[in-house]
């Protein structure tokens, strides 16, 4: 627009048709394919290694290798994201303690499910929102994702059942897992050659770019066709608490640090808001089925706030004032 003319925000229905839909859209249709058979679950494996070991990790290497990194890193970015994840994953602790009385092991869970979102939607969500400039935020808050949060549910849930020798490991397990993850290492190596200005050969900027293309929508539908395995299995009170927090408290502080008490930059800002208000993760999920505490709620909460979360983003959006 020129100086003169007023900036136009989308309203909500336009947000929903034109950024939502497309991304929901297809999750809902690999769901609905998986439920139905049309999707067989050795199909959404053998995406599910495509995606996750090739196209997700070529996407991060092309992307981050390319762009210019912030000089200096924006630590307000991480310090506003995860203070806040923390602090909601305490709510989720206590409000699973004191109103549903569940033991330590169960609260663990509780609070992993107000604070651990689903990056790989976030990955679509921001780039179709914010275009390439999303994409040096959300790869920062990718990157100390999975790690911190998979390590303070591991000590959560060892210390609870007191296995000192499983914690001793945990350094040694936490490294392990690092290096084998293809996410990670994708995003590592585009960041050294980057910083360390290592020129990247056309062929494999062709190669990782052409596969990175893939990266999103294959993302979306994988993730739909892996949530059909799961139903509603109860717990729907713990659900639904887990969720609001997730889907509504994690969003809203972490827009009040960033605004408030960091002044980010908005669009670092946005980012921040959009990656917290995403629906629960499904390693949620597999770590109360691992030590068998709170599977039911876990899966619940993992449904109901995917499904909530068509709503919730979109106003999310719109409250964001996106252009």
């Amino acid at each position: 627009p020129s100086a003169l003319s007023p900036i136009r925000h989308r309203p909500f229905m336009e947000i929903l048709i034109d950024i939502v839909l497309p991304i929901f859209g297809t999750l809902f249709i690999a769901y609905l394919a998986a439920r139905t058979g049309l999707f067989s679950t050795k199909a959404t494996e053998g995406l599910a290694t495509f995606v996750f070991t090739f196209a997700v990790p070529s996407l991060l290497f092309d992307t981050v290798s390319r762009h210019p990194l912030p000089d200096p890193i924006e630590w307000e970015l991480l310090i506003s994201f995860f203070g806040t994840a923390y602090l909601v994953w305490l709510a989720g602790m206590m409000i699973s303690r004191w109103l549903f009385g569940r033991d330590f092991a169960h609260a663990s869970l509780a609070g992993m499910t107000a604070a651990f979102g689903n990056t790989m939607l976030g990955l679509p969500l921001v780039l179709t929102t914010f275009g390439e400039a999303g994409s040096i935020p959300i790869f920062l808050i990718i990157a100390f994702h999975s790690w911190q949060f998979f390590a303070l549910a591991t000590i959560l849930l060892e210390g609870s059942r007191r296995q000192n020798g499983t914690l001793k490991a945990l350094p040694w397990t936490i490294a392990k897992s690092l290096a084998t993850n293809p996410i990670l290492v994708g995003l590592i190596l585009g960041l050294a050659c980057n910083i360390l200005a290592i020129p990247v050969p056309d062929p494999v900027a062709d190669i990782t770019g052409f596969l990175g293309r893939a990266a999103l929508p294959c993302a979306v539908f994988v993730m739909g066709a892996s949530l059909a395995k799961f139903r509603i299995t109860g717990a729907i009170g713990e659900a639904v608490a887990g969720s609001l927090l997730k889907l509504i408290a994690f969003p809203a502080m972490t827009y009040i640090a960033a605004t408030y008490i960091f002044t980010m930059e908005p669009l670092w800002r946005d980012v921040a808001v959009v990656m917290a208000s995403l629906p629960v993760g499904i390693n949620v999920y597999l770590f109360a089925d691992r030590y068998q505490a709170g599977a039911p709620a876990a899966a619940t909460s993992m449904l109901l706030s995917t499904f909530l979360s068509f709503g919730t983003i979109a106003t999310v959006l719109t409250l964001l004032e996106v252009r």
